[in-house]
Protein backbone atom coordinates (compact mmCIF):
# COMPACT_ATOMS: atom_id res chain seq x y z
CA UNK A 1 0.00 0.00 0.00
CA UNK A 2 1.57 3.65 -1.06
CA UNK A 3 1.82 6.49 1.71
CA UNK A 4 -1.33 9.03 1.18
CA UNK A 5 -0.06 12.08 0.89
CA UNK A 6 -1.50 14.64 3.60
CA UNK A 7 -4.53 16.12 3.12
CA UNK A 8 -3.75 19.26 5.32
CA UNK A 9 0.25 20.59 6.92
CA UNK A 10 0.07 21.77 10.41
CA UNK A 11 2.24 24.80 11.44
CA UNK A 12 2.32 27.10 14.17
CA UNK A 13 3.43 30.72 13.37
CA UNK A 14 5.72 32.36 15.32
CA UNK A 15 5.01 36.76 15.12
CA UNK A 16 8.39 38.32 15.13
CA UNK A 17 9.03 41.88 16.21
CA UNK A 18 9.64 43.87 12.58
CA UNK A 19 9.59 40.86 10.46
CA UNK A 20 7.29 38.57 8.58
CA UNK A 21 5.55 36.04 10.73
CA UNK A 22 7.72 32.40 10.71
CA UNK A 23 5.51 29.42 9.71
CA UNK A 24 7.10 26.31 11.13
CA UNK A 25 5.83 23.00 10.03
CA UNK A 26 5.15 20.98 12.92
CA UNK A 27 2.89 17.73 11.58
CA UNK A 28 -0.04 17.07 8.92
CA UNK A 29 -3.22 15.66 9.05
CA UNK A 30 -5.09 13.05 6.75
CA UNK A 31 -9.07 12.56 5.97
CA UNK A 32 -10.85 9.88 7.20
CA UNK A 33 -12.02 7.84 3.92
CA UNK A 34 -15.21 8.30 5.27
CA UNK A 35 -14.77 12.13 5.49
CA UNK A 36 -15.75 12.78 8.49
CA UNK A 37 -12.61 13.32 10.18
CA UNK A 38 -9.11 13.48 10.55
CA UNK A 39 -6.07 12.05 11.43
CA UNK A 40 -3.25 14.33 13.09
CA UNK A 41 -0.14 13.69 13.46
CA UNK A 42 2.04 15.98 15.11
CA UNK A 43 6.46 16.47 15.62
CA UNK A 44 5.89 19.22 17.91
CA UNK A 45 4.00 21.42 19.80
CA UNK A 46 3.24 24.97 19.23
CA UNK A 47 4.02 27.34 22.78
CA UNK A 48 0.47 29.47 22.31
CA UNK A 49 -1.93 26.15 21.98
CA UNK A 50 -2.82 27.01 18.25
CA UNK A 51 -1.99 25.24 14.75
CA UNK A 52 -2.66 26.32 11.56
CA UNK A 53 -3.84 23.72 8.81
CA UNK A 54 -3.06 24.46 5.45
CA UNK A 55 -3.57 22.61 2.01
CA UNK A 56 -0.23 20.76 0.92
CA UNK A 57 1.75 22.83 -1.71
CA UNK A 58 3.54 22.18 -4.67
CA UNK A 59 6.77 20.47 -4.34
CA UNK A 60 9.54 22.50 -3.90
CA UNK A 61 7.88 25.63 -3.02
CA UNK A 62 9.79 26.51 0.19
CA UNK A 63 7.52 25.39 3.38
CA UNK A 64 7.05 28.86 5.42
CA UNK A 65 6.80 30.26 1.61
CA UNK A 66 3.60 28.32 1.20
CA UNK A 67 1.99 28.74 4.02
CA UNK A 68 1.85 32.35 3.75
CA UNK A 69 -1.35 34.29 2.72
CA UNK A 70 -1.03 35.59 -0.84
CA UNK A 71 -1.10 39.58 0.80
CA UNK A 72 1.59 38.57 3.03
CA UNK A 73 3.99 36.82 0.11
CA UNK A 74 3.18 39.73 -2.18
CA UNK A 75 4.30 42.42 0.53
CA UNK A 76 7.41 40.01 1.37
CA UNK A 77 8.49 40.14 -2.28
CA UNK A 78 8.41 44.04 -2.19
CA UNK A 79 11.14 44.55 -0.19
Amino acid sequence: MAAQQPTYQAYTVVKREGQDDFWLNIGAAWMHQDGEGFNVILQALPIDGKIVLRPPKVQGEQPQEAAKPAKTREKAGAK
